[in-house]
């Protein structure tokens, strides 16, 4: 195990101590990460240079291209497993992705890309789009990707700020046994994104050039990868908010790397041969955090579709045909397998799994118990929590130590992670507070795209705790160490793993005439949330309307944009300069004590979502 070979190597009595020196001796930490996860490049003499969060560079020396690290190894192993609906299985051996990379490589390279140029993809979660952001990034460019259940316009909120020169899109995906053409969605966007010079269409296309015929001028071209800075840019990730478009996250494509890699190597025992699928779409974090295992010498499963197509233990087949060692998905999918009282150990085999992984939401102590009971109590069950703004975690396993039902393990290494009172003092453990970060890490945002002075950083992470990264989640620490995770500082909506920024529904809604207001919070249920949308409508809320309203935001947004329920409010709250703010009601629906409200011009609306709120609960 690699974090017990770490803690030996320190003398250390356990991974506490490593923790703390690791966070004592970040640089220390850091560099010895690099040799120790066999990152390929140009180290440098420095580790870092500057200070704070906002000052610091890591390894300002260096010079390296991730895509080295990923495609390191024996040609013959298989490295990819594609799975879709209805589609046959696909593979792809180290050498062939190698070959694949350098003919995309030389393709974008005709196409006029050049190094910090972005490339974006519009796709399914396919072996395609791997290839594309691996040969994007061996040349220097940046990669951001989305999924097709996005619509046009929550697409265009995204790409329309970054100018894509190149767009990879799909001519069709399928889910839950249904297929989705994207033809004029695809003539909607590109007619938007002038900057495009280029679309590639996986899939058949009768106007539009085929990925197939775009990139086989090209094979048999060398993978000359290009050597890079340590902070060269290399992913755009999407973290929506409560208002205007969301932000665009650009990242340093080393600097996840080095990130990712201490968390599957160290925290989750990630090993070369090992077998991966997390289950993901291309427009989450989660997809880029696979791809890059890939650096851990481990086989990659790309699952597209619906996980319960076309049965509910779909994912348990694949366990058992591809032998995974590692399977990750959402805790709300673990929930839905509890409820519906799968047994998998009663149908398939199992033994090759070692880890689950959970993630994009607070997994319940009854879902631990689920994994024990009707899979192997032998499992270890990873919970994760981090997210888009840093594409890592914060906290997660421990491979060394026990895990308690419930609880997140610990803190990730190098990171000295907390939880903070208001006032910016320590919580003590078993007391709810502020997740926050206080040392550096690499994975820190290099920036967000257009914010010239950085001021929209700083706002996000670190206005409200001087040189501290403030993550916006509600937390506790535990007695042994560990964390609890009890939801979104702010309003922005976490359901079912999908972080969704309530701009992106208002956009929407509002554009629907009779419509005068829209606010959209979280509301706890049973052990899972939904999307509650209250609109201010010009007369009643019919049921034509009401289908309106869901059928837009299904097709302009994406189906995950779609609310649970819609109720027609008399008013919404308003500050002073009349700014509509949902913290109020957020808090009022999810049965929290209701913050400040002092900044409101109209307090008293407040009592009718309170009369809704019991109404609802009893």
């Amino acid at each position: 195990m690699m974090l017990q070979r770490l803690i030996d190597r320190h003398g250390f009595a356990d991974f506490r101590e490593l923790h703390r020196w690791s966070t004592e001796h970040p640089d220390d930490f850091w560099r010895e990460a690099w040799a120790d996860l066999g990152i390929v490049g140009e180290m440098g003499e420095r580790t870092s240079e500057g200070s704070g969060f906002e000052q610091k560079r890591w390894f300002p020396d260096a010079r390296l291209n991730i895509v080295d690290t990923l495609l390191a190894g024996d040609g013959d192993d298989e490295v990819i497993v594609a799975l879709a609906e209805e589609t046959p299985r696909r593979s792809m051996t180290r050498a062939e992705l190698r070959e694949e990379v350098a003919a995309c490589a030389a393709a974008l390279r005709a196409a006029g890309v050049n190094r910090g140029d972005r490339v974006a993809a519009w796709t399914p979660n396919v072996t395609e789009t791997v290839i594309f952001a691996l040969g994007a990034l061996s040349i220097g460019a940046v990669v951001s990707t989305a999924s097709t259940d996005f619509g046009p316009a929550a697409l265009l909120d995204r790409f329309g700020q970054i100018e894509p020169a190149v767009l990879l899109v799909a001519s069709a995906y399928r889910y839950g046994g249904k297929i989705f053409d994207l033809d004029a969605s695809i003539d909607q966007v590109v007619t938007n994104l002038p900057s495009v010079k280029q679309v590639v269409v996986i899939g058949p296309s009768p106007t539009r050039e085929s990925w197939e015929s775009w990139i086989a001028p090209h094979r048999g071209s060398p993978l000359n990868v290009e050597r890079l800075p340590f902070d060269h840019p290399g992913f755009i990730l999407f973290s929506s908010g409560t208002t205007g478009q969301p932000k665009c996250i650009v990242h340093s494509a080393a600097g996840v790397l080095l990130k990712v890699l201490s968390e599957q190597g160290y925290h989750l025992d990630v090993a070369p041969g090992d077998r991966m699928l997390y289950a993901t779409t291309c427009g989450w974090m989660m997809w880029d955090w696979l791809v890059l295992a890939l650096g851990r010498g481990a086989t990659i499963v790309l699952a597209d579709g619906s996980p319960g197509y076309p049965a509910l233990d779909n994912f348990w087949s694949v366990v058992e045909s591809e032998s995974l060692t590692f399977l990750g998905v959402s805790a709300a999918l673990i929930d839905t397998w509890r409820r519906a009282e799968l047994e998998p150990a009663a149908n398939f085999r199992v033994d090759t799994l070692r880890t689950i992984a959970s993630t994009g939401s607070p997994l319940a102590p009854a879902g631990y118990d689920w994994v024990s009971n009707a899979v192997s109590a032998d499992i270890t069950v990873a919970s994760i929590a981090g997210g888009t703004d840093l594409c890592g975690c914060l906290v997660l396993g421990v491979a060394t130590e026990p895990v308690v039902r419930g609880e997140i393990q610990g803190p990730a290494l190098g990171l000295d992670v907390t939880v903070f009172r208001s006032d910016g003092s320590r919580a003590d453990v078993g007391e709810d507070g502020e997740l926050v970060c206080l040392t550096p890490f690499p994975s820190v945002p290099l920036r967000f795209w257009g914010d010239a002075d950085g001021s929209r950083r700083h706002k996000a992470y670190f206005d409200r705790f001087p040189e501290v990264w403030a993550h916006g989640d509600f937390a506790r620490r535990t007695p042994t160490g560990g964390f609890e995770i009890l939801g979104r500082l702010d309003a922005t909506l976490n359901v079912k793993g999908v972080r969704i920024g309530t701009a992106e529904i208002y956009r929407v809604v509002l554009s629907i005439p009779g419509i005068s207001g829209a606010m959209a919070v979280e509301q706890p249920v049973a052990e899972d949330t939904r999307i509650v949308l209250f609109v201010v409508t010009n007369g009643e809320l019919t049921e034509e309307r009401e289908r309106e309203i869901r059928t837009t935001l299904r097709t302009q947004a994406s189906p995950r944009h779609v609310p649970s329920i819609i109720v027609a409010a008399p008013a919404l709250p308003l500050t002073r300069s009349g700014k509509m703010t949902e913290l109020a009601v957020a808090d009022i629906v999810a049965g929290r004590t209701v913050r400040d409200t002092s900044s409101l011009a109209n307090p008293e609306c407040l009592e009718w979502f309170q009369d809704w709120a019991k109404s609802t609960s009893s």
